[in-house]
Formats: structure tokens, sequence, C-alpha cells
């Protein structure tokens, strides 16, 4: 009999708490052979990033897994054998109460917010005592073999560079979401929370090239409606202004949202779920992290830019950085954008090279079966 797994997940950040869940959860099934239960609070949400759901279902299993949605009204239910409370969500008062009174308590895991600080290696694993017999674990993802590495689906890296070695391939599937690629436009896909330095950034694109920015439904929306001009910007809607065109793409499936990302030359990505789905693209990009208060989110970012820029060259490595940090405080100074591109072949190589080392390590789902092995 399969053991049992539960994965509560609070739907706060839009899509990204949940995009993660959604993916642990499926491998997990797929991979491990497990009984895997997805709790949500926002099954609407799940259906945005899942079209094949149904958000007036309490209950609806998919790729193996049972999702069920959390109301605030809790009804008893057995727990499981592992607990997994998706950052720090707050499991149910009454689910803990199941939990402490089974005769074998379960593994209780906060899974953790992604962190390239060096103090998450040192964490990683510790219990926390919670009082009736249990304790709860703290479950980092990261980037090294101390900490529990990152989302990865058995035999993604071969499918994406299968699909970037066929032109066809990707000529299909951007024809099919409604693009037209030209093999002398560069592809830069957008996807970001708002950002006061877009229309700068927007306006030096203009004088470099072509370029073809896509741009899936999502929070920037507003701000490229303003800088068009125009009262409702839709999906499907193309804007060009010289060489530049901004097209608005309809809300993609986390699937179709993977091939986005490998067919375009650079991306530009928010949050926790779409930043490690654009390291596993082998693609230049820029994350857009999620702005806390006292600029606490760019000593993470910091940490992460250390680590990820070993090995590139001092001048690229350093327009690299600069090009990060001015995105992510908003800055209205240009972002040398011709240097960025100048140094593509060089960001290019290394995004390959990182995405090389990274699949070396262990992949969070099994990361998270062997911990409970050792635990049992």
């Amino acid at each position: 009999m399969s053991l049992r797994w539960d994965i509560f997940c609070k739907v706060i950040d839009n899509y990204g708490d949940i995009g993660v869940s959604w993916r642990l959860a499926r491998q997990l099934a797929a991979e491990h052979d497990l009984d895997v239960r997805l709790w949500l609070d926002d099954v609407t949400a799940f259906c945005r990033i899942y079209p094949e759901g149904d958000p007036t279902l309490s209950v609806q299993r998919h790729c193996g897994v049972a999702i069920h949605h959390w109301s605030i009204h809790w009804r008893a239910t057995d727990t499981a054998d592992v607990v997994i409370e998706a950052f720090a969500c707050e499991l149910p008062t009454q689910y803990i109460a199941t939990m402490a009174a089974r005769e074998r308590v379960p593994l209780w895991l906060n899974l953790e917010y992604l962190s390239a600080e060096g103090w998450v290696e040192g964490c990683h694993g510790l219990p926390s005592l919670q009082g009736n017999n249990l304790k709860k674990y703290f479950f980092f993802p990261g980037f090294s073999p101390q900490t529990g590495g990152l989302l990865r689906e058995s035999g993604l890296i071969l499918r994406r560079q299968e699909f970037q070695g066929n032109a066809q391939a990707r000529t299909d599937f951007l024809l099919r979401i409604g693009v037209e690629a030209h093999e002398d436009c560069r592809l830069i896909s957008l996807f970001c929370y708002e950002n006061s330095a877009l229309p700068t950034w927007l306006d030096g694109l203009v004088a470099e090239g072509a370029s073809h920015i896509l741009v899936p439904e999502g929070r920037i929306i507003p701000a490229l409606t303003s800088y068009i001009g125009e009262e409702v910007l839709q999906a499907g809607r193309i804007y060009r202004r010289g060489a530049l065109t901004i097209q608005v793409l309809p809300f993609l499936s986390q699937d179709d949202y993977d091939l986005l990302l490998w067919a375009c030359d650079f991306n530009i990505v928010r949050g926790e779920d779409s930043f490690v789905r654009a390291q596993w693209a082998g693609r230049p990009f820029i994350w857009h992290i999620y702005p806390q208060e006292e600029d606490a989110h760019l000593i993470k970012l910091d940490a992460f830019l250390a680590r990820y820029c070993e090995g590139l060259s001092e001048e690229s490595g350093a327009e690299f950085r600069a090009c990060w940090r001015a995105w992510n405080q908003c800055e209205n100074s240009p972002i040398d954008w011709s240097r960025i591109m100048g140094a593509r072949p060089e960001l290019a190589g290394h995004a390959e090279h990182w995405c090389g080392q990274q699949s070396a390590l262990e992949n969070l789902a099994y990361s998270l079966v062997q911990f409970h092995q050792n635990w049992l």
C-alpha cells in the first residue's frame, strides 16, 4: 500500500505557491508511487495553471493526485504519513490534533521558500518542537548538496534540449499560441511584477534591433497598457514601435509556460516557480524577486547572483549583476541592453553550464522522499 502524503498550500503570491505545490505533488505521485492529496484554499488558481481542473469541485483527481478544496470550514479527515506545510501556511488546528493522536505521528515538514543564502544550509532539516509529541522539520530547497535541491522532474533537461534542437517544434509551439517568430528577431518573455523601470527598458529596446516581447497575462499588463496608450490591452493584441514588437499572450498552463521559456532567447521571470523553470530552460534571464519590506529581498537576490555569476568573465558578470539590480530596484536609469546582448553568447553558455551543475544535484522531490526514509 502506498504511503499517503498531504501537501497544504495557501495561494498568496498569485500562482507561485500553487505552481510549486502542484509540480511537487505530481512528481511525488508519478515518480515515487505515493498517494498524494493536495489541499488548496483557492482551486480557481489551480485551474488557471492546469486548465483540465474544475473550480467548482471540492475534490477532484488529476495526474494521480487528489486535489481537495481547503475550506475555512474544516471537516475532520484522516491524516497522512507525511504532511507538508508549503511555505509556512499553517495547518488546520483540528488536523494537527489528529496528527498528535496517531499511534505513530506523521513526519511534519515545513517546505520553505527558495534561497541561496548561506544560513539555509545550516538550518535545512532542523526540527522544531511543537508540543503534543510533534516535531516540525524545516526543509529548504536550494542550490547545494547541503539543501533539498530544486524541483526537477525526470527527463526534463533532455526534453528541453530536444525541443530547442528542433526548429520545427519551436515554430509549431509558437504558432499554436499565436506567435509568428522571425529568424532575425530575438524573442524575450516578460512575466514580472509591477515595475516603474519598464518604460525606460522598453524605450531602450527600440534602439537595439528587432525584439519581440511575449507577455503572458499577469500583473505587468496595466503598466504595458499605460505605455502603449490603449484603454484595454487584451490577449492577442500586437503593438509595434520601430523594431520593437509587444504581444500579449493568453494565460498559459504550466506545461506551455515551460515551452515558452525554452522557445525564447531571453526570459524575465518572477517569484519562485518561474525562477526555477527559467534555470532549467538554459537561457539567460532576469529574476524579478518578490519585493519585501526594507529591501530584504535584495539580500536574497545578491546571494543568488554570487553563486550564479561564478565562472562568468569579470565584464559580463558586472553587466549581468547591474542589470538584475536595476530591474529589481525599479531604477529608471537606462539598462545598457546593448552590452547585455553583446554578452549573450557567453551568458547563454553560462546558463546551460549552470543548468548542468544544478541538474547533477538531487531534485527536491527525491530529497523529500529520502528524508522521510531516513526519519523512519
